[in-house]
């Protein structure tokens, strides 16, 4: 399946979070079938190299200045698309979770986001109608179902999503922001967290949508947190 901007068959520089395993990894190797995808994941043994398809393996709860130096040495330059992808999940009772594991949790899907969109603004913005795409989660969306035990996870994934609301505001001129609230996914992430629980789609599936979303969701919305999903949360 090759994927296309709507505005342009032009290769596109997309760089992608999480990307070793699940969701990361079916969406890095879609989009590397017809753009340059820099797939960054703290293990990226599962990925294989090619001319489209860069892994960097580097920890998103590091200095993100030396991410962004170690994409640069890769030939970075221009970002048309910051996929957010990377994610934490702990089930544990609201009692029972300490403080670290909550900060850990905030820090990957939130606080990482947060400065690696801050670290690559000036390559989005030479970019022509450059994307982010922060991916949330169902959870984190007011409203809907929840799972107990997910009170630091779909907390952080609420504060994503109104992350990107807040910066397609400040920067609605240059770049947009969108957010996709996925519901479960059976992956590894969501198996190590709930044992035996059995998901409506797998990563392959919303995989594509992603990757679609990604390359064309920003002509028509921005700003907007959207949920994708066969379940709650």
């Amino acid at each position: 399946m090759e994927l296309k901007s709507e505005t342009t068959s032009s290769r596109k520089t997309i760089v992608i979070t999480g990307a070793g395993r699940g969701i990361g990894r079916e969406v890095a190797i879609l989009l590397s079938k017809s753009h340059l995808v820099y797939a960054i994941s703290r293990d990226t043994s599962s990925l294989d190299s090619s001319e489209n398809l860069i892994p960097i393996t580097y920890d998103i709860t590091n200095r993100l200045k030396n991410l962004v130096a170690e994409l640069e040495k890769n030939g970075l330059k221009e970002v048309d698309c910051l996929i957010n992808n990377a994610g934490a999940l702990i089930n544990k009772p609201f009692e029972e979770i300490s403080s670290d594991e909550v900060a850990h949790i905030y820090k990957v899907n939130l606080i990482a986001p947060f400065g690696l969109i801050q670290c690559l603004l000036p390559h989005l913005k030479t970019a022509e109608n450059p994307h982010v795409v922060n991916i949330g989660s169902v959870g984190g969306v007011n409203g809907t179902s929840k799972f107990a035990g997910l009170s630091a996870y779909s907390s952080s994934k609420a504060a994503i999503s109104c992350l990107s609301e807040c910066l397609a505001e400040e920067y609605k001129n240059e770049v947009s922001f969108n957010c996709l609230a996925l519901g479960a996914v059976q992956t590894e992430m969501l198996e190590a967290a709930f044992p035996g629980y059995k998901a409506p789609m797998g990563p392959e599936k919303i995989a594509k949508y992603i990757a679609d979303f990604a390359l064309n969701g920003h002509l028509y919305l921005n700003g907007k947190t959207i949920p994708v999903s066969l379940s709650n949360p």
